[in-house]
């Protein structure tokens, strides 16, 4: 019967999350909490009486996992800022692209940046630069947000070494030096049509304006663009926040990969020392305290005690985020614990679609039903395993349908909705004309990329 079917606590979700947060307004963690629980109670494998304590746990996981990179995200985003340093790396790229251009210095860096680094730890870092583009230019700030999704979502999903298409090239057992050379190839069309494309034509009709968020407000950003250089940081100085995590975390990477090609040994000197340098909550903390040091430096004249209520502002930014986006994951934990994404896939694969369609199909499905790209792109390829030996191309082909079908259509049970409304500044209905919009455009278009290349090229 359709009742005993994991769409009903669907159903019931996406009805209630809507009319709490859309109709009545009500904040985003209350709206998403109560929408986790009305989720919980209809869900037959979650025994009533434990709904609550599910929804304490699965909140708590996801603490675990973004509580230290988020609250450190908001000093570095707060410290870049106010310390000018934000500024001095605007004005090295736009020295490079132009104000003209200045949307490719943020695409290209968040393209690069996300093979090694997490989708949203790329975020914390440069969300601060789009902003503080925005403060300078005066325009772009949706474009700028479009890019920066579309850059980092690109090789997040498609490239390894990053952990989900690592996993996904194993699962399907694809060549890693093919996959990264074809994930970049089909990545950065499909970005460039999502992120740059879009990105323009949702400016040509609307921008947005700068709002506080991460502590800083739009008239410290204002006033900061008004300095000359001189009386700013130096540019190694204000990088260092960026690029020491970026290289802390990639060397965790670096590590793994050592440690499986039998290179090093796994209990030796090298993946232990790497583990912890790249691990996210050392990586970011060690970045905070390089901005904090900028900030201290350049702002406090010495002054302990202001500087210390100035970090204490910042950690409570980063803990309405904390909150937020542990609510959204929560919510999409409710969703897996019903099983949807499972029903939904299976139902899909007797349906017999083509194998890079069914591929795509399948992985969309759970990303929109369960809202983790990771989950929807590692299931996908489970599915998908044993049916392709099938294909008439290469598997590397359906890898990248999968990855491109993980992309589609985030929205209020994705964290990383909450992450980039949040750090950016912008509302829930800009964050869909951005981040989900561009997600979506990403997700089709890789799709008729990747078909297209399956036919001509089939390697």
């Amino acid at each position: 019967m359709v009742l005993d079917t994991p769409l009903v606590p669907f159903a019931i979700g996406v009805v209630t999350v809507v009319a709490l947060l859309v109709l009545l307004k009500l904040p985003a963690f209350v709206g998403l909490i109560i929408a986790a629980m009305a989720i919980g109670i209809a869900t037959p494998e979650v025994p009533f009486a434990e709904v609550p304590a599910e929804i304490a746990e699965s909140f708590g996981d996801v603490m675990v996992a973004i509580g230290i990179p988020i609250l450190m995200a908001a000093i570095i985003g707060k410290t870049l800022m106010d310390s000018g340093a934000a500024d001095r790396i605007v004005r090295a790229f736009l020295s490079l692209t132009g104000e003209d251009r200045s949307e490719y210095a943020l695409f290209g860096s968040s393209f690069v940046l996300s093979i090694p680094v997490f989708f949203d730890n790329v975020f914390y870092l440069l969300a601060p630069l789009g902003r503080s583009m925005k403060a300078r230019t005066g325009v772009k700030f949706s474009l700028y947000i479009s890019v920066l999704a579309a850059g980092a979502l690109a090789t997040h999903m498609l490239v390894p070494p990053t952990p989900g298409p690592l996993a996904m090239a194993a699962e399907l057992g694809v060549d890693l030096g093919l996959a990264i050379v074809v994930g970049a190839v089909v990545a950065l069309p499909a970005a460039l049509l999502g992120g740059v494309v879009y990105g323009r034509f949702l400016h040509s009709r609307e921008d947005f304006p700068l709002r506080e968020a991460m502590g800083s407000s739009p008239e410290d950003l204002q006033e900061k663009t008004q300095r000359p250089t001189s009386e700013l940081p130096g540019l190694l100085e204000s990088s260092l926040p960026i690029a020491v995590p970026v290289v802390l975390i990639a060397s965790n990477t670096i590590g793994d990969v050592l440690a499986d090609a039998g290179a090093v040994a796994e209990d030796g000197v090298v993946v232990p020392l790497t583990s912890f340098l790249g691990d996210a909550n050392f990586a970011l903390t060690a970045a905070a305290m390089l901005s904090a040091y900028t900030f201290f430096r350049m702002e406090m004249a010495g002054d302990r005690d202001r500087f210390g209520d100035e970090l204490t502002e910042a950690i409570k930014s980063g803990g309405n985020i904390i909150a937020i986006t542990a609510a959204g994951g929560t919510f999409g934990a409710m969703l897996a614990a019903a099983g949807v994404g499972e029903y939904i896939a299976g139902g899909l694969q007797e349906l017999g679609f083509g194998l890079l369609f069914a591929g795509w199909l399948i992985a969309a499905v759970i990303r929109v039903a369960q809202g983790s790209g990771t989950v929807a792109i590692l299931t996908g390829a489970a599915i998908m395993a044993p049916l392709a030996g099938g294909l008439a191309a290469n598997p590397v082909y359906l890898m990248m349908a999968i990855g491109f079908g993980g992309m589609i259509a985030p929205w209020y049970n994705d964290s990383g909705f909450w992450i980039i409304s949040e750090v950016a500044g912008i509302t829930q209905m800009e964050t869909f004309k951005t981040y989900s919009a561009t997600s979506t455009i990403m997700s089709v278009s890789g799709l008729l990329i990747v078909l297209a290349l399956s036919t001509l090229v089939p390697l």
